[in-house]
This record gives C-alpha cells, sequence and structure tokens, in this order.
C-alpha cells in the first residue's frame, strides 16, 4: 500500500500504481480497498453527485487507511483543485484540457497554493523570479500533491507535445469514452484507429518522463493489455460496475443450478 507522501514518488520512480473509483459514501469500502492492495482511489465529481463536505469526508477516511485520494474536478478550474486539495485530495485531475494555459492553471493550483492570480501568473511565466524563502514555503507547503492532466480528445492529441512540455505536470490520465467519442468512434475501444491515439498518447507521455493511466470498468484483460503498452497507472473499474458485474454472474450461477431461467438486462460496465 502506498501512503500520501510516497505515491508521487512511485509515478516519478514510473512504477505501476493500482486503483479503483469509488462512487459510494458508505463507510465499508476503505476497508475493502485496503485489503486489497490499492494504492489510490479515484473519486470523479465531474460525474458524480458527490458534494463538498462528502468529498472531503471520503478523502480523509481514505487517507487515514494509506490509501491516496486522486480527485477529477468537474472542470478546468485552478479554484475547484485549490478546493478539493483542501478537502484532503492528494492528487488532482482536471478533464477535457486542450490549451497549454489551461495546464499552466492547473499546475499553478496544485504545486504553487495559496498563490493565485496574476502574481502566480508571473512566477509560472518566468517574468518573475520566486524569492527562495517564498520557494522553499510553497514546495513545503504543496509537498506530494499530485498533478494530473485529462486527455481525452482530438484538439488535445493535435498539442499533445506542447501540453505535456507544461512543467509541474506529473501524469496523464486517458479518458478512454470521451476520447472514442471526439475521435468519432464512440465506445469502439478496440478499433484500430483508438488503439494508435491512445498508444500516442502513451509513447509521447512516457517519452517526457511522465506517468499514465487510463480508466476502463471492463475485464482485467484490457487493463493488461494497455499496461503492456506503456501504462502504469491502473484505474480500474468502480464500484458499481464491479458489484453489478459480480452479482449477475453468483445470481447467474444460482439459477443455473437449481433450474431457474437465466436473465440479463443491461450491461453493468457503466461508463463514467
Amino acid at each position: 500500500m502506498a501512503s500520501t507522501s510516497t505515491l508521487l514518488q512511485k509515478l516519478k520512480n514510473g512504477q505501476n500504481v493500482y486503483g479503483t473509483c469509488i462512487t459510494s459514501t458508505a463507510p465499508m469500502w476503505p476497508v475493502s480497498l485496503q485489503r486489497a492492495g490499492l494504492d489510490f482511489v479515484f473519486l470523479d465529481t465531474e460525474h458524480i453527485p458527490l458534494d463538498r463536505s462528502e468529498l472531503a469526508r471520503l478523502c480523509q477516511i481514505f487517507r487515514a487507511y494509506h490509501i491516496t485520494p486522486i480527485v477529477r474536478i468537474p472542470k478546468p478550474d485552478p479554484y475547484l483543485a485549490c478546493q478539493v486539495i483542501d478537502s484532503g485530495a492528494v492528487g488532482v485531475i482536471a478533464p477535457y484540457l486542450e490549451s497549454v494555459n489551461q495546464v499552466n492553471e492547473l499546475v499553478g493550483a496544485t504545486k504553487y497554493r495559496p498563490l493565485k492570480g496574476e502574481r502566480l501568473a508571473r512566477f509560472l511565466s518566468g517574468k518573475e523570479q520566486m524569492p527562495d524563502d517564498l520557494r522553499q514555503y510553497i514546495e513545503a507547503h504543496n509537498a506530494g500533491n499530485i498533478c494530473i492532466a485529462n486527455i481525452e480528445s482530438v484538439p488535445a492529441l493535435e498539442r499533445l507535445d506542447a501540453l505535456l512540455s507544461v512543467p509541474g505536470l506529473d501524469a496523464v490520465f486517458i479518458g478512454p469514452h470521451d476520447l472514442s467519442v471526439s475521435l468519432g468512434l464512440p465506445e469502439q475501444y478496440d478499433h484500430p484507429e483508438f488503439k494508435a491515439a491512445v498508444r500516442k498518447i502513451i509513447q509521447t507521455t512516457r517519452r517526457k518522463g511522465l506517468s499514465v493511466g487510463i480508466h476502463f470498468s471492463q475485464s482485467p484483460e484490457r487493463q493488461i493489455y494497455w499496461v503492456k503498452e506503456g501504462i502504469n497507472i491502473v484505474v480500474h473499474s468502480f464500484d458499481v460496475a464491479l458489484f453489478g458485474q459480480r452479482l449477475r454472474d453468483d445470481i447467474g450461477s444460482i439459477k443455473k443450478a437449481v433450474g431457474d431461467q437465466l436473465t440479463t438486462e443491461g450491461d453493468s460496465s457503466l461508463v463514467i
């Protein structure tokens, strides 16, 4: 298990780290994740209705279990990034980044808080040098914070080299669903064009010395495939999908054994 002070170092070392997405606020989930030996938990406030107090409670509980909370904010907004760090997040993901300015703002929020505004912009642009005392304070204040860019669109692919050249960025998170839609190949995750796009992101990210992850809610084989292609942040499934898949299989086994009719409705691998 990784503590909040070691996950960033594992990423910098290029090691594999493992996590899942949790949507439930029930208090027993952290124990289950700890028993599974996970390094981090992905808390998605972009697609999941978590309010600020619920998010803070989850972050603090997971940290107490030495599971690093990584939070995706609803939109690229440095103030929202600072807000979730104040709640206990260690890693911050901003969705659908497509400009260098957006990545710069995310770096500023995760690595330079509580600095904001014009002074921060001058430091980030190199127009003004940060005094040594202030730099030491800022580095200590933000030690261990992880800055992650969500790359999930064609415009981001076209500007990939520039986006990933921003100093302070630690990792890339590939959004397969949104990327497939942006490519005009919705949920066609085995399509050659989709695979080529993911490989481009992986190769460019690793060449920059950064870590890279992808989130799938389907079989472990898909995760294994992409780890072998260079992924080192494994975000496997989420609680609803895992519960639904296991329940469907177990009930199916019981019905088959006692001679009842098997029924399957819908797909438990929901998209988030």
